[in-house]
C-alpha cells in the first residue's frame, strides 16, 4: 500500500521530494524500495504531528503536503490540484480536498464528511452525516467526502503541532478538528479524481478490485 502511495506522489508535477514518516521499519523499507526517503519518528498523536517530527531541522519548503498512507489510489492530479490551489491563494495556511459523496456512504463512520462555507472553507468535519438530512433533497447534493490529504504552509504546520489535541479532535478521532477549534481556517477544494481510502478489510478488497480493473 505504501508503495502505491509513494508512486502516485512521485508522479505529481508540483512535488519536489517525497518522504515517508513512520515508526515501523517494514514501512520504511517499503518506502525506500518505492523511491521515497524514509524518516523514522517516535509515536505521535496524529499523522500531521508525525510529518512535523520528520521535517524537524529542515527548512526551505513552500508547501508541505501530507498524503495519508492508507490512500493508495489518491492520484497525482489530486496532489497537484491541492498545491495549485494553495499557490493561487497565498493567504491559505492549510488546505485539503473533497469529492461528492454517494448516499450509500453517508452513514459510514469511516467515510469522513465535510461541510464548507461559500468561500470553500471548512465549517466542520464529522464521521456523522453533515448536513443532517432533515430535508433529504436539500441535504444530498451537499454531502462531501473528505479525502486523506492536507497541504500546509510551514508556519501553519508548526502552529498546528504546537497545539494540544482538542476536545473535538478526540471526540471524533479527526485531527483536522484541532485546526478548526483553534481558529485555523481550512480551504477545501474539489478533487478532480476519486480516491478510495483503506480503513476496513472491505475497503481493501474494493481497492484491489479497482486496481485489477485498471482504475
Amino acid at each position: 500500500m505504501i508503495a502505491h502511495v509513494v508512486q502516485r506522489a512521485l508522479g505529481a508535477a508540483t512535488i519536489d521530494h517525497v518522504i515517508v514518516a513512520t515508526d515501523d521499519e517494514r514501512v520504511a523499507s517499503a518506502a525506500t524500495e518505492a523511491g521515497a526517503e524514509a524518516v523514522m519518528t517516535g509515536e505521535q498523536p496524529s499523522g500531521t504531528d508525525r510529518i512535523a517530527a520528520a521535517l524537524a531541522g529542515r527548512s526551505g519548503w513552500e508547501i508541505v503536503v501530507n498524503v495519508q498512507g492508507d490512500e493508495p489510489m489518491l492520484s497525482a492530479a489530486n496532489i497537484d490540484t491541492l498545491v495549485a490551489g494553495m499557490r493561487a491563494q497565498p493567504d491559505v495556511g492549510m488546505a485539503t480536498l473533497c469529492r461528492p459523496m454517494a448516499g450509500d456512504d453517508v452513514n459510514d463512520p469511516n467515510a469522513v464528511k465535510v461541510a464548507r462555507d461559500v468561500d470553500e472553507r471548512a465549517l466542520y468535519f464529522s464521521r456523522s452525516p453533515i448536513p443532517f438530512p432533515r430535508d433529504h433533497a436539500a441535504a444530498a447534493p451537499l454531502w462531501r467526502l473528505h479525502l486523506g490529504i492536507y497541504g500546509f504552509r510551514p508556519e501553519t504546520l508548526a502552529r498546528f503541532v504546537s497545539l494540544t489535541p482538542s476536545s473535538l479532535e478526540r471526540a471524533e478521532g479527526l485531527e483536522q478538528l484541532r485546526a478548526l477549534e483553534n481558529g485555523i481556517r481550512i480551504l477545501v477544494l474539489d478533487a478532480p479524481d476519486p480516491a478510495y481510502g483503506v480503513d476496513t478489510p472491505e475497503d481493501l478488497e474494493r481497492v484491489q478490485r479497482l486496481m485489477k480493473s485498471g482504475v
